[in-house]
């Protein structure tokens, strides 16, 4: 049995983790509120970039440009987009699992947003390519980066298809682990909402706007789909940013929680045996003066 002494440690250990989780929960809170702003302010524009182009490569000419076909290559390429910290949770641990399960065919390669993913990664013993650093909060100009290395990789032929696995935010508490298609342009679903393409007969090319383009479409497509790319990756890295700052809030908050029902245990522990302690010294008293009469 642990002594008062052991007990009050405990206690003291304690109550410095709690003030810990309770001062990351609020700086998570204050980093959550901003991120689910900025992930909820850009999905209009993605998601309406998205269904246009969507909408466009059914219309489109076979071979207007290589984003609305298939490469030639047998090869996948995932991005995978994680935390650089941890104490979130099971966020990462969900996501890499989300792509284990996911059913790829061919050889696959990867690459990786934040230290959490390229470790899980190498632990799994898949094959990385490349890690990209994306401070927080996130900046366009650095997932340019991102998207060009991914770009020049479909182009090259040597990839089918792209894939892009991030934690979707729904809400505070919720966060679905998703993995979508960017390229060749596919339907992305942002924020759990239900894609427009899952209802049949949704879209029709015949009831949609009749594009023209000038110079021409080849033209166009060169200037707008490398932004739609960018574009896209941008909204998932916002995405994935909301979802971890949301989870670190929940799993800080959980800890505190934890910590001080802990501290309510250890007090009614620590009592018991003070006062254990004090009825033995009572009954120690009572006896010796009993043996002097």
């Amino acid at each position: 049995m642990p002594s008062t002494r052991d007990i009050r440690r405990r206690i003291k250990s304690v109550k410095n983790t709690a003030q810990i989780t309770k001062a990351m929960q609020l700086v998570a809170a204050a980093k959550m509120k901003k991120a689910q702003d900025q992930a909820a302010n850009g999905r209009s524009y993605a998601e309406l970039m998205n269904k246009i182009l969507v909408s466009l490569k059914d219309s489109a000419e076979e071979g207007v440009h290589p984003y609305f076909s298939e490469g030639k290559g047998d090869k996948t390429l995932v991005l995978v987009i994680a935390t650089d910290k941890g104490l979130c949770g099971a966020l990462n641990t969900n996501l890499l699992k989300k792509v284990v399960n996911t059913n790829l065919q061919g050889e696959v390669e990867f690459v990786t947003i934040g230290r959490k993913a390229a470790q899980g990664l190498s632990r799994l013993r898949k094959t990385l390519i490349a890690d990209f650093p994306i401070k927080d909060p996130v900046k366009f100009p650095e997932v340019r980066s991102v998207g060009k290395f991914i770009q020049d990789k479909f182009r090259s032929g040597e990839y089918k298809t792209v894939l892009v696995a991030f934690n979707n935010f729904i809400n505070t508490v919720t966060t679905i682990p998703s993995v979508e298609q960017i390229l060749p342009v596919n339907p992305v679903t942002l924020g759990g909402k239900r894609g427009f393409d899952e209802t049949p007969g949704e879209i029709n090319a015949a009831d949609l706007p009749q594009y023209t383009f000038e110079p021409g479409a080849a033209v166009v497509f060169e200037s707008v789909l490398p932004q739609y790319v960018n574009g896209t990756i941008y909204q998932m890295i916002l995405e994935a940013r909301a979802s971890e700052h949301s989870s670190r809030m929940v799993a800080m908050k959980n800890a505190t929680d934890n910590a001080k029902q802990m501290l309510k245990d250890l007090s009614l522990e620590y009592n018991k045996l003070r006062q254990a302690a004090i009825t033995n010294e009572l009954l120690e008293i009572t006896t010796a003066k009993m043996a002097l009469e």
